[in-house]
């Protein structure tokens, strides 16, 4: 990926710098002093330390009291604030055509209010345009997190969403990862609208022999015990877990019910058989991202009034217009007394603590983009944090959801995930600690993005 190329160089040069000024006055951009570092990982504060940043790289950290001689073009007294790294929204989306090519483009400053300084696309129809934003943020043209896509999703032969790649045999899955490869797409998704699960089963082999990451939704006629086994390396929402967690997914699969078997599915969940499954997706390394937050939205859809969200008058008027179909579907579902959506949101939070506890690396995202009503970019991730807290989670787990197992995902932890040197100065300055309570996100104060500290968010 271009990414990985430019952060390999901004931290060669600084490798370079550092073996040349030995003994003499250190030359950094940016130096943070009296911080209180949040170590996410380790669930612990360090106090009255500082962070010197060259370019868009942590050069180095450390106690106040044994701080090096610095010349730096800037230097900021945080008086104790707090200091962590930016976050990552595992899951959103830019769609709905050329027409909403600009209203994509409007939600990317949102993401940064909100502290969310990268994010992974989980597939549309506007991927050229993607590709130049993530192109122009990396050479700061453009303001936004940094963005890793997986292009076209992959679906059968009547997508369910336009853009996406149709799959009807084994040669149409070689040519559609030859084009995925060739473009650069950081990982592959598999949707489900009208997939068979022989070539959900096929793709995930082929992404498998040819060393790309694939994730995405299953078809409801296939198993996820036989996906996980034939390396699948995520899975998006929770249906799919589900599903693999009920005695009755075979009988219902068999009747060919597709999510008409959820609501079943839900009744017949079993603990035990759950843990099972949850050892082995750890084992695997299956990484789940269940998006708590959309469900939830998503069940209140036809009670709640959003007119008077604070967010909305940042939404362009074309993309709230596609948030109409999921207004009116979920009018129907209330009109003819499902509860399905209400059951998983229900279980799916029940299912966050036993999943964690057997290790199972959970990402946070958050859905948001058109079409997803009123899950608003950057808030929405907040929102999945308290969620995940909310269903059991600590701060400090609920936060290596985000900013710890996504760069794991892109097998980009070596430069991500803490403050500490080397790693990408993508932070953010919080006057409340987020370990002692999540809603302290609230009390973001700055963010900085690549070592630049001009982004304050009030």
């Amino acid at each position: 990926m271009k990414s990985h190329r430019s952060l390999f160089l901004t931290l060669l040069s600084v490798i370079l710098v550092s073996s040349c000024t030995l003994n003499k006055q250190i030359s950094v951009d940016l130096i943070l002093m009296n911080a209180s570092i949040v170590d996410i990982q380790n669930n612990k504060t360090l106090e009255k330390q500082y962070v010197a940043i060259k370019a868009d790289t942590i050069f180095a950290t450390g106690p106040m009291d044994e701080i090096p001689v610095y010349s730096a073009q800037r230097s900021v007294d945080l008086k104790e604030k707090y200091v962590m790294p930016g976050l990552w929204d595992n899951h959103v989306h830019f769609r709905g055509g050329t027409d909403l090519i600009a209203g994509n483009q409007d939600l990317l400053g949102l993401f940064s209010k909100f502290g969310v300084t990268t994010v992974r696309d989980a597939g549309g129809d506007i991927t050229p345009a993607v590709m130049g934003w993530q192109e122009k943020i990396m050479q700061n043209e453009l303001v936004g997190p940094r963005i890793f896509t997986s292009g076209p999703k992959l679906d059968g032969p009547k997508p369910a969403w336009e853009g996406s790649i149709k799959i009807e045999n084994d040669q149409d899955i070689q040519n559609a990862l030859d084009s995925l490869e060739s473009i650069g797409v950081d990982y592959v998704k598999i949707y489900d609208g009208s997939l068979s699960k022989e070539n959900f089963y096929a793709i995930i082999e082929a992404t498998d022999k040819r060393g790309m990451k694939v994730t995405g939704h299953m078809p409801m006629s296939a198993d996820l015990n036989k996906a996980v086994d034939l390396g699948l390396d995520g899975s998006e929402h929770m249906y799919y877990v589900m599903k693999a967690c009920s005695p009755k997914a075979d009988s219902l699969t068999e009747l060919g019910l597709g999510y008409g078997m959820m609501e079943t599915i839900t009744d017949t969940y079993d603990s035990q058989l759950a843990n099972e499954f949850f050892t082995k997706l750890a084992k695997k390394e299956v990484y789940i991202t269940p998006t708590l937050y959309i469900g939830k939205v998503l069940s209140q859809l036809a009670d709640k009034d959003h007119s008077e969200d604070s967010l909305l008058n940042q939404i362009g008027t074309g993309v709230q217009k596609t948030y109409e179909g999921r207004i009116k579907s979920a009018q129907r579902a209330k009109s003819s007394g499902s509860q399905m959506r209400e059951k998983v949101s229900d279980l799916a939070k029940q299912m966050i603590r036993p999943m964690f506890d057997a290790g199972v690396p959970i990402l946070a995202g958050s859905d948001c983009g058109p079409f997803n009503s009123f899950v608003y970019p950057g808030e929405a991730l907040w929102g999945e944090l308290f969620s995940l807290v909310d269903a059991g989670l600590t701060p400090a787990e609920a936060l290596q959801t985000s900013l710890i197992h996504g760069p794991e995902f892109m097998d980009l932890e070596k430069y991500y995930g803490s403050v500490e040197e080397g790693k990408v100065a993508d932070l953010l300055i919080l006057v409340k600690n987020p370990l002692d309570d999540i809603q302290n996100l609230r009390s973001l104060e700055r963010v900085i993005l690549k070592g630049d500290f001009t982004d304050k968010r009030n």
